[in-house]
């Protein structure tokens, strides 16, 4: 998987699995382009890394931002591209705020979209390179009540995720599309959506470890620990409804913990 003169680039690179995804590749001896909004924090870890860093600092909320940081891109030559920057919110529906909702569409959704769509087109032209879509388990379920937004935007990037890797596979490419989708991850991400999982979280250590091995192998869909590929092979023997309320249940529990 490792081309040395080409650049790992990560969305999200400030914290959890991003971070570790820019350790773990930083060890492998790639020169990395760090995304993030939180300069102090990029400036941080460009430093501990043993590896070349450049960041980009980039509110991803904002789509001019998106065709700016690709812009800054053009002229390197990226052999992994780690789509990673995403958040969640937890709460009724009716209730959680319409703002951070939108941001997140903006983010989980249209940044990963725009970001996609034209790093892949720049890896065409090479007929090389990888793309890891970070989604969630959430993103393999019919519906994830009291995280509706989440699970809906989550279920956005695994779904065109697979449309295109299927594209690419037909086509003869040999650029690589997968989506990560682990379960519970130990992560800031738990204190950005008001959570407390009901299940025991993975460490983000080995949520990355066990993605770039699966990369290595072209796996398209990529679900870490055999719980989770069980509870997501399980769940499509259920009808939908059973699903759903099952989801509700766990995202109560979770819901709960918090009032």
């Amino acid at each position: 998987m490792i081309r040395r003169k080409k650049y790992a680039v990560i969305t999200g690179a400030s914290a959890g699995i991003g971070l570790e995804f820019a350790k773990r590749l930083a060890g492998r001896g790639y020169p990395l382009v760090l995304i993030a909004r939180r300069q102090d924090r990029l400036n941080k870890i460009a430093k501990e890394l043993k590896t070349k860093c450049e960041i980009i600092v980039a509110d991803l909320s904002r789509e001019e931002e998106c065709y700016r940081v690709f812009y800054q891109l053009q002229d390197k030559e990226v052999g992994v591209f780690i789509n990673n920057a995403g958040f969640g919110d937890c709460g009724r529906f009716a209730e959680t705020d319409l703002q951070k909702e939108m941001n997140m569409v903006q983010v989980n959704v249209k940044a990963m979209h725009v970001l996609m769509k034209l790093m892949l087109q720049k890896m065409q032209k090479k007929d090389y390179g990888y793309i890891l879509n970070v989604a969630s388990s959430a993103g393999l379920m019919p519906a994830g009540p009291y995280m509706a937004t989440y699970y809906a935007t989550k279920a956005y990037v695994a779904s065109l995720t697979q449309a295109v890797a299927e594209e690419l596979r037909e086509s003869g490419s040999r650029v690589y599309v997968g989506c990560l989708c682990p379960g519970p991850v130990d992560t800031e991400f738990n204190s950005v959506a008001n959570v407390e999982f009901a299940l025991k979280g993975i460490t983000p250590q080995y949520c990355v470890d066990y993605a770039l091995k699966q990369m290595g192998k072209k796996e398209v869909v990529i679900v870490p620990t055999k719980t989770m590929q069980f509870a997501m092979t399980f769940g499509r023997f259920l009808p939908r409804s059973v699903y759903v309320r099952i989801a509700a249940h766990q995202q109560k529990k979770k819901f709960q913990n918090k009032n």
